[in-house]
């Protein structure tokens, strides 16, 4: 009975947050971490429906117990705190104690070198899969977001003989912005095209004709040993290395806070290496 009732909340829940204009990504995350909390809640003898800040707080102390990184755990937090406000029950989330995230901003993200861009480049050729290529050289020259390449439609891309775009309609925060799209891409891309027989408006397809999904885009990228945001900060870690200025890459990649565009111009793991080996041969 308990389960069901915690279902017609979480059912509540999630279409307050599509009238709210929440991207689907954001509310998958919240859905699964909030049904995770109502399995425990309902396994330690508590109800969905009246929190307290004891189920609370016992449940961040269980979340530590189990391991969990302290980043994990404030994003856990964060949907609980969606769900207590949407409960009208601000008061059960206040001054709970969490681990702290301790951010470290002195090293840029992880991206790849230019050898292993150009060893990715070359493999995925080789394959001779328009659509994996087109996939490849798309990430690696808009520096897209996985969630923004599968909603693309065709409609979406612009391509003229000199010049080309993307509009990213559903970026992150509902933010839409348009990317240019260099020649290269534009070559793999128009190929890829050529390549379908269909009129399904998805600008990538999967093998069963239906708008591909983030899922087969990664085990796509997996195949030559990458993921999508190691690609998407290749993108900004080349701009930032051409001397493009931050306001530039913040807004070509869609970032809401300049700060984390700013971790572009700290120096990448293979950069510290170099330097220390540097100063210590001399």
């Amino acid at each position: 009975m308990a389960e069901k009732s915690d279902a017609k909340v979480l059912a509540g829940l999630v279409q307050h947050l599509e009238s709210d204009g929440c991207s689907p990504g954001t509310i998958k995350n919240y859905t699964r971490s909030m049904r995770e909390f109502a399995a425990w809640l309902r396994h330690s003898d508590g109800d969905l429906t009246r929190l307290t800040r004891v189920d609370v707080q016992q449940y961040i102390y269980a979340l530590e117990q189990k391991g969990n990184a302290a980043a994990t755990i404030e994003n856990k937090f964060a949907a609980l705190s969606v769900l207590a406000r949407y409960l009208d029950a601000s008061h059960v989330i206040q001054n709970i104690r969490r681990p702290v995230v301790r951010k470290s901003r002195s090293i840029a993200p992880k991206s790849l070198e230019r050898h292993e861009r150009n060893r990715v480049l070359r493999d995925v050729e080789r394959t001779k899969n328009p659509r994996a290529i087109a996939i490849m050289y798309l990430f690696l020259y808009s520096g897209l977001r996985v969630s923004e390449m599968v909603a693309l439609d065709r409609t979406d891309v612009a391509m003229g003989e000199r010049s080309g775009s993307i509009c990213v309609r559903k970026g992150k925060g509902n933010v839409a912005r348009t990317v240019p799209l260099p020649i290269e891409a534009r070559l793999h891309l128009r190929q890829y095209l050529a390549s379908r027989t269909d009129d399904h408006p998805a600008l990538f397809l999967s093998h069963y004709q239906r708008r591909i999904s983030v899922r087969s885009v990664q085990r796509i990228l997996a195949k030559f040993g990458v993921h999508p945001h190691q690609l998407r900060h290749t993108y900004c870690r080349e701009l930032v290395g051409a001397g493009v200025d931050i306001a530039t890459v913040a807004e070509l990649a869609g970032h809401a806070d300049i700060n984390v565009t700013r971790r572009y111009a700290k120096p990448s793991p293979g950069e510290l290496e170099k330097a220390i080996e540097k100063a210590f041969s001399q």
